[in-house]
């Protein structure tokens, strides 16, 4: 079997995170953070992570912010937004200059999520 998959998901709502990671859990090694700051650290901390997660709209940093900063120090890892609103111009244009690889909408599908973290990372 291949080494385990590690993915951070950032949301400022511990719900979110337990969802996430309860449903992710078997599939990669789930890592969750309820910031931006947070995820910037576990990121400084964490070199085996090769997937960030991170929910669109949180306080004091959103998610683009988040990944901008973090793809800033590490840009190998895949990027991905989720939110729980139509896409907006801001997402498009992360999309365009290639800030994050897709974004998915709210309530996530599990299915389609993972298909596109196993592609990304064929």
């Amino acid at each position: 079997m291949a080494e385990q998959i590690s993915l951070l998901y950032v949301d400022d709502e511990s719900i979110n995170l337990k969802l996430f990671e309860l449903n992710f859990k078997s599939k990669f090694r789930v890592v969750t953070a309820l910031s931006g700051d947070d995820g910037l650290a576990i990121l400084e901390n964490d070199p085996t992570i090769s997937v960030v997660i991170s929910d669109m709209r949180m306080p004091k940093m959103d998610g683009l912010e988040f990944i901008a900063k973090a793809k800033q120090s590490f840009p190998y890892i895949v990027y991905y937004i989720l939110t729980g609103f139509d896409i907006t111009d801001e997402i498009n244009e992360a999309l365009s200059k290639n800030l994050i690889n897709k974004y998915f909408r709210k309530p996530f599908n599990f299915r389609e999520i993972e298909g596109a973290i196993t592609s990304a990372l064929d």
